[in-house]
């Protein structure tokens, strides 16, 4: 055979052998890590066709090679799960993963270990010193018109409530010095995570891919962007994720690595949607399965997450967000229809490596004692304990849409809210509640309330004083509604002025008229106020009994003493103040939060009906 025909065969089958390798190897997450965790140990999931007939070794530099404890070949034999541990020893550094097959090297893949940025451990979570603030980004601002055209299964129609929209992190970003400017402090972002389905993909709760920025709203590097931009600003950015769930369209759905990687049925079999069947000391089984096994949707297929494969996972993908994009906090979706068992493990390695953090979980329940039950440090009866720092104040918020459109009776009107607060004893840490009046999953407060914005004004005045860590829902703030119109969609509706083209520019003053601006000033020097003063932070809280309609409370600490009077009626109020001199004995006037006004006599307090009055007692 002559050289020249050699040299041939060569070029030929240099290619057909990278193309081997490179169909053979398609995915290794996840796709970097870093050194110095307390937790050693590192799990990967690697996907390439016919993957698991492969032999595994590592090869590199010894400073930055980790000791390879384990290889798991599933029943699917396009998967492998590779077990590393990555002691105090190694260096940051990069090291080969070489599969092998008939002792030929076929696929090679160069894992990098990053060095944590300085500090990363001891980073500080959202708190009840925050004021959030959540975003749906595809309803909120266009910044980038290019990767509306991005070609994935759903493109962008605006016409249609329930189709993507095109708000994207850029948008975000654009207005990043007006959220500044109205005070909030963090920032909770519904997933942004790849979720290329057909239809109804705006929302992120059907991800199709859990380390990737789905592209119509940016990149990951535009996503850590944004994170550096808030930090810059003093904000925080919270992530949120979901555990109970994909989407259909995830790239593993097609080819699962075991048949146990979902929770499987006969034929489609939803959730019961009764998070009361976890806590329920008399559920039956048959209650319990189909809570946490029943799927959420038939496009959103239910992950066992006692798989330990499918456990690992989702906790390593937890670790590395935080780490990659410097978050602040996760918000974490559907909570209670997960494993609690695999949910506190979560919980427990999240506070491990990063013991000052903080975690929101979407417990959705009515009554105090339900929720409780999923707070870290809960008494349960069954001993259970979730490692959850926070849940959502659902009981409040519920209490917070009736209160106000009630007439006064023996267990309505007002006192929803006092009998509310009075339930903390069920929690183990009150402060750490989310309060809030409405999000995106509800209508829109003003529609609950008939769009009576002194309603609105009272609803957002009790969540900044009371306990707890105020949340705000995009556009409250700028007298968003749902309006008549139906459906998820409705709730999530765009902000005027996000998009090029828009009528009316609802992010400037200019844009608002008189009612939109009125309440963006209320919201406004309300925040401001309350990052201000300690004693609405985290202050102590004494209530005093509601009587006729009026509502009143005290936050105080060392520094300051705040004083709130709901009136919950119609007619202005002439508010006696004797009963409550176990507190007001120690102040001779006070000024009026919002206003700015001086009340010289404390004894008798004129109040607007329907309204709140916010008092800083002075000696």
């Amino acid at each position: 055979m002559n050289m020249k025909r050699i040299a041939v065969l060569l070029l030929l089958f240099i290619p057909a052998l990278l193309y081997a390798q490179q169909a053979l190897l398609e995915r290794v997450e996840p796709p970097f890590w870093w050194t110095g965790f307390r937790n050693h140990d590192l799990q990967l999931l690697v996907y390439g066709k016919d993957i698991g007939k492969t032999d595994v070794s590592l090869d590199g530099n010894t400073k930055n090679l980790p000791l390879l404890t384990g290889i798991h070949k599933p029943e699917n034999p396009d998967y492998l799960f590779i077990d590393l541990r990555l002691t105090d020893k190694i260096i940051p550094g990069s090291f080969d993963i070489k599969f092998t097959l008939n002792k030929t090297v076929v696929a090679r893949y160069t894992y990098e270990l990053r060095a944590r940025v300085q500090g990363s451990a001891k980073r500080t979570g959202f708190n009840n010193s925050d004021v959030i603030y959540l975003i749906m980004p595809d309803r909120f601002a266009d910044g980038d018109t290019l990767n509306d055209h991005i070609r994935m299964k759903e493109g962008v129609d605006r016409s249609k409530p329930d189709s993507r929209h095109g708000g994207d992190i850029k948008g975000i970003m654009d207005h990043l010095d007006y959220l500044r400017e109205l005070g909030v402090t963090a920032l909770w972002l519904t997933p942004l995570v790849e979720n290329d389905q057909p239809v109804y993909s705006y929302h992120g709760y059907a991800a199709t891919d859990y380390y990737k920025i789905d592209p119509r709203f940016g990149t990951n590097d535009d996503y850590v962007r944004l994170s550096e931009a808030l930090h810059k600003r003093g904000m925080k950015l919270i992530n949120d994720q979901v555990f109970n769930h994909c989407g259909s369209g995830h790239w593993w759905i097609k080819d699962l690595p075991s048949y146990d990687w979902l929770n499987q049925w006969p034929e489609f079999t939803r959730s019961s949607y009764r998070s009361g069947s976890v806590s329920d000391p008399y559920v039956s089984a048959s209650d319990s399965i189909q809570f946490s096994r029943g799927w959420f949707d038939k496009s959103m297929p239910d992950l066992n997450q006692r798989n330990p494969y499918v456990k690992n996972y989702l906790i390593q993908n937890s670790i590395w967000w935080v780490e990659y994009a410097g978050l602040d906090g996760i918000r974490q979706d559907t909570y209670t229809y997960s494993f609690k068992d695999i949910m506190s493990e979560w919980g427990k390695r999240m506070m491990d490596e990063y013991p000052d953090f903080n975690i929101v979980g979407e417990c959705w329940m009515d009554y105090p004692a339900m929720v409780a039950y999923w707070q870290k440090g809960s008494r349960n009866g069954g001993g259970f304990n979730s490692n959850l720092p926070a849940v959502f104040d659902f009981p409040l918020h519920n209490a917070l849409i009736q209160a106000f459109n009630e007439k006064e009776g023996w267990n309505t009107g007002i006192l929803r809210l006092y009998e509310i607060i009075s339930q903390d004893f069920s929690y183990p840490d009150p402060m750490n509640l989310v309060t809030f009046a409405d999000n995106h999953d509800v209508n829109r407060y003003l529609d609950t309330q008939n769009n009576d914005i002194r309603k609105l004004k009272m609803a957002m005045a009790f969540i900044f004083t009371t306990r707890g860590i105020p949340e705000i829902y995009y556009g409250t703030e700028l007298l968003l509604t749902t309006g008549a119109d139906k459906g998820d969609g409705a709730k999530r509706k765009d902000v005027p002025g996000g998009w090029a083209g828009d009528k009316r520019n609802l992010f400037t003053a200019e844009g608002r008229n008189i009612e939109e601006n009125d309440m963006y000033n209320f919201m406004h020097s309300l925040i401001s106020y309350r990052k201000s003063n300690t004693a609405l932070q985290s202050g102590k809280l004494v209530h005093f009994l509601p009587r006729d309609g009026m509502y009143t409370y005290f936050r105080y600490n060392s520094k300051s003493t705040v004083m709130v009077v709901l009136n919950n009626n119609e007619e202005q109020q002439t508010h006696e103040t004797g009963r409550y001199m176990e507190i007001l004995k120690n102040f001779k006037s006070g000024r009026e939060v919002i206003s700015g006004r001086e009340i010289p006599d404390l004894s008798k307090l004129t109040v607007p009906g329907k309204s709140a009055l916010i008092i800083e007692l002075k000696h």
